[in-house]
């Protein structure tokens, strides 16, 4: 994490707040802090905010503010946040189908580490992850925490599609495709939660700064869920972070 912010220009309509060159809890709290200062006090001509593993991009309407403009207010905003109390994340469990239609890759997984697939899906689902940053493709969650024992590296030839809910590995990460798209991440499992709605508010289940733990469950509680899910009655179940 830098000692001081640097202040990058991002064409003429954004500004990237970098915060440090590591990909680090630390230097991710810094980005959340800033996005949610800039979210409870907005800036007039700023549009749109994206945070990322260990930056802001600000993008801003040039003919509202300038970059020397917004630069002395980020500057300004940024001394209060450094001044506050950091927020209590919220951890979010993740029922998870592991292994046969549901994770055709976890045996491979096991396999690849010499591991048997029991003890792949209780190194898994032990950690409590940090959603670190949104992307690739709506509500996907980039996770940090993953024990370096189920590292995989991602299939030779990708899928045109991998199901909605599908968790995955990929080299030194895991993650959940919140719709199907085509992937190239080893599938090990699937959860029965929508992990996306553009109808709903928030549209996202998982926000950056939270964290999440996997939750085995077995083929009958997978489908009392999904039906839960359908019927607008599942309740999103949580535990207090480690």
């Amino acid at each position: 994490m830098y000692a001081e912010p640097r202040f990058l220009p991002a064409g003429d309509r954004a500004l990237a707040v970098e915060l440090g060159d590591d990909i680090t809890p630390q230097t991710n709290a810094a980005v959340r802090d800033l996005f949610v200062a800039l979210e409870g006090n907005p800036i007039e001509g700023v549009v749109d905010l994206v945070p990322s593993y260990r930056s802001v991009l600000v993008n801003y309407d040039p003919l509202v503010l300038d970059f020397a403009q917004l630069h002395e207010k980020l500057t300004a905003l940024l001394a209060s946040v450094s001044a506050g109390e950091p927020a209590t994340p919220r951890c979010v469990q993740i029922p998870v189908l592991y292994g046969g239609h549901a994770g055709p890759d976890l045996d491979h997984v096991a396999q690849h580490n010499n591991l048997t697939a029991d003890e792949v899906v209780a190194i898994h689902s032990a950690p409590q992850y940090l959603v670190y940053m949104l992307g690739f493709s709506p509500g996907f969650p980039y996770l940090g925490g993953m024990d370096e024992r189920i590292e995989t590296p991602r299939l030779d030839t990708p899928r045109t599609i991998i199901p909605a809910g599908s968790v995955g590995i990929a080299e030194k990460q895991t993650g959940v495709y919140p719709t199907a798209t085509p992937g190239g991440w080893q599938i090990i499992g699937l959860t029965p939660l929508n992990f996306f709605d553009p109808y709903a508010d928030p549209p996202s289940l998982l926000e950056p700064g939270d964290l999440i733990r996997f939750v085995p469950i077995n083929q009958a509680e997978f489908d009392a869920i999904v039906q839960e899910v359908e019927q607008g009655a599942y309740k999103t179940r949580t535990e207090a972070p480690e």
